[in-house]
């Protein structure tokens, strides 16, 4: 039973992931509800920088779903 979580959280990470990796460069970020509701966002949530900080975590948390599979995380959560 705690292989089959361990696989189906990882599972929910990597789906994360690719969902923070992708949705940054879609046509949703630019038209979105945060975005008609807050125009003064527009020029810090469009800048690059923030696309790739976004995609940036969820390359980390594809990272984490294979450490988590190979049974590293473990390891690493019990050490602090």
């Amino acid at each position: 039973m705690k292989s089959f979580l361990r696989v189906l959280l990882s599972l929910d990470i990597f789906l994360l992931g690719v969902l923070l990796i992708l949705v940054p460069w879609m046509g949703y970020w630019d038209h979105n509800f945060f975005l008609d509701k807050y125009p003064g966002l527009i020029p810090y949530l469009l800048h690059p920088s923030v696309r790739g900080a976004v995609t940036g975590l969820g390359a980390l948390d594809i990272l984490l779903a294979g450490s988590m599979l190979r049974g590293h995380a473990d390891s690493v959560a019990t050490r602090t």
